[in-house]
């Protein structure tokens, strides 16, 4: 596998980013030797937490030795303490990472595939919120979507937790942060709507251990899930909200959305 920083000027973000990205060796006899033919394999799009960035999954996982298993590339962008939104500021997190950033991937590494049978987004906590939010609004870019302890309910956040950081995250990223509801950020009823208006929902994991604050959240959606008939994959079992299950989970996702591996 070999490992790039991609550094580049973001047009969505208005800034100068730094992107992690893993990429499959181009030949197993020979690596490095030989081109690769283009859109040839599968992509991830793997989401960090809050108060994270593009290093948290290389830092913290073992995520290079587990993309080799599937030949697979890997793309983890930075993205602040966002939520994935496009601010009212004017500054596109979610344009970013579901628009421009798979673009300018393909354009500098041509041998990520374009179709949405091969393109993941997946990450944990604040990223897991994103991912399926990602997979909900672009149906058409992601054919596969894992969340491992989801912060998925922001509209609660937002509307009732009086804690200091959530306010000023979402005064940040929203006009009217108690006004959720019902709103593209709001990814119950984004499933809701999806459903209803027959979109296609990707083949999607979850996970989220017993002992962590967001398990009640994650229970709710899975409910949510069941409610309308959306065939998923989900898990909780011991843990916490920490890197020694999001790294041992990452693997259950992985094999549930692509198989066994290598």
């Amino acid at each position: 596998m070999a490992l790039l920083e991609l550094n580049y000027y973001s047009k969505a973000l208005k800034t100068n980013t730094v992107v992690n990205v893993i990429l499959p060796e181009r030949t197993k006899a020979e690596p490095g030797v030989g081109m690769i033919p283009a859109g040839t394999y599968k992509t991830m799009y793997l989401l960090h937490g809050l108060h994270g960035n593009q290093d948290d999954w290389l830092r913290k996982s073992c995520i290079e030795r587990y993309a080799a298993k599937y030949d697979l590339a890997v793309v983890m962008p930075s993205v602040g303490n966002s939520w994935y939104a496009d601010t009212c500021y004017g500054t596109e997190y979610f344009t970013f990472v579901t628009k421009e950033l798979p673009e300018v991937c393909r354009g500098y590494f041509r041998g990520m595939s374009d179709q949405r049978e091969d393109n993941i987004v997946a990450g944990l906590s604040m990223g897991g919120y994103g991912a399926l939010k990602a997979a909900l609004l672009c149906p058409e870019t992601f054919g596969y979507c894992a969340s491992l302890s989801g912060s998925l309910d922001i509209t609660r956040k937002g509307r009732e937790w009086d804690v200091p950081v959530w306010r000023g995250n979402f005064n940040f990223t929203m006009e009217n942060p108690g006004e959720l509801e019902g709103t593209p950020h709001d990814i119950f009823s984004q499933a809701r709507k999806n459903h209803e208006n027959g979109v296609a929902f990707p083949k999607l994991y979850m996970w989220c251990g017993t002992e962590d604050a967001l398990i009640k959240v994650n229970r709710e959606y899975h409910a949510m899930l069941n409610e309308l008939g959306v065939e998923h994959g989900y898990e909780e079992s011991e843990g916490d909200h920490s890197w020694p299950w999001w790294d041992l989970h990452i693997q259950d996702a992985l094999r549930y959305l692509l198989g066994p591996g290598k």
